[in-house]
């Protein structure tokens, strides 16, 4: 009685936290407190990440429904008292074609949008707009080859310097800023060790290494501010990292561009002052 007043009380909780928590669900563009879930989508891949992640629930709830009541068929109808004499069968044909067959048929299910998910992350469209992402101990170097080709740097915020709606360790001094409903195609690639571009709400996530240049792609469908980090253990500021792309309208955008090719024409090393900065965020 007492377990079963635990996973009642546990059931509860559960629930209250998904339909009723309010913040536990996931935001746009930002982690949120208590959150539950991927982070709301901006873009179509995660259109359907999300899909492909509710479509893979739904297999697996299915898969242990079908186990739990198989497991309570045996305890209720094979138990030492309801079956005292026990049978003898050791082999049956179609049982063990079905617990080959359907595991494989399940797999196939899965794999069909899998691979599709996967050509639609990493091979990107015909794009309106090139960013090139450059991963620095610890912060980001970003430029813009098909508007002027001018380059800036953006290294997190310490605290103090927050305004009221910028999030503690993942604003930046200068973000990253790309028009809305257009293809944006992003180059990666890091002078020094492996360092990896993601932003969750977008459904991004890919490696930049030294040496070599990688890509990957997203279509902001709204506007607004969207986070994410470098996601690969880089060094001690790995989490002094972040990424902020700010999505504009086109008319915002080009206004931005102007103003910033007169801004970053002569693009300067970072200050050592900047740098502490980046170093000591969050401390």
């Amino acid at each position: 009685m007492t377990v079963f007043k635990r996973l009642a009380a546990a059931a509860t909780l559960a629930t209250w936290m998904v339909w009723g928590g309010g913040t536990a669900l996931a935001g746009l563009g930002q982690p949120s407190k208590w959150q539950f879930g991927l982070q709301e989508s901006a873009t179509p891949v995660m259109d359907y990440i999300i899909w492909f992640n509710d479509f893979l629930l739904y297999i697996i709830a299915a898969i242990a429904g079908f186990v739990l009541l198989l497991l309570i068929t045996v305890m209720v109808r094979f138990n030492a008292r309801s079956n005292p004499t026990p049978s003898r069968t050791t082999h049956n044909t179609w049982l063990e074609l079905a617990w080959t067959t359907v595991p494989v048929a399940i797999l196939l299910v899965i794999a069909l949008p899998s691979f599709k998910l996967l050509f639609f992350q990493l091979i990107p469209p015909p794009a309106d707009l090139t960013v090139k992402a450059t991963g620095k101990q610890w912060y980001w170097s970003y430029s813009y080859p098909d508007n002027g080709n001018f380059e800036f740097d953006s290294l997190i915020l310490k605290t103090e310097q927050l305004k009221p709606d910028q999030p503690r360790l993942l604003a930046v001094d200068n973000e990253m800023v790309v028009p809305v409903n257009k293809t944006v195609h992003v180059l990666t690639t890091a002078p020094d060790v492996i360092h990896s571009f993601a932003v969750p709400s977008f459904g991004i996530k890919i490696d930049a290494i030294p040496g070599r240049i990688n890509e990957t792609w997203f279509k902001a469908t709204r506007e607004g501010v969207y986070y994410g980090q470098c996601s690969e253990l880089c060094g001690k500021n790995h989490a002094f990292m972040p990424i902020a792309v700010r999505v504009l309208s086109e008319q915002d955008f080009a206004t931005w561009v102007e103003e910033a090719k007169k801004k970053y024409a002569a693009h300067a090393a970072p200050s050592p002052v900047n740098l502490a900065s980046a170093q000591s965020a969050g401390q």
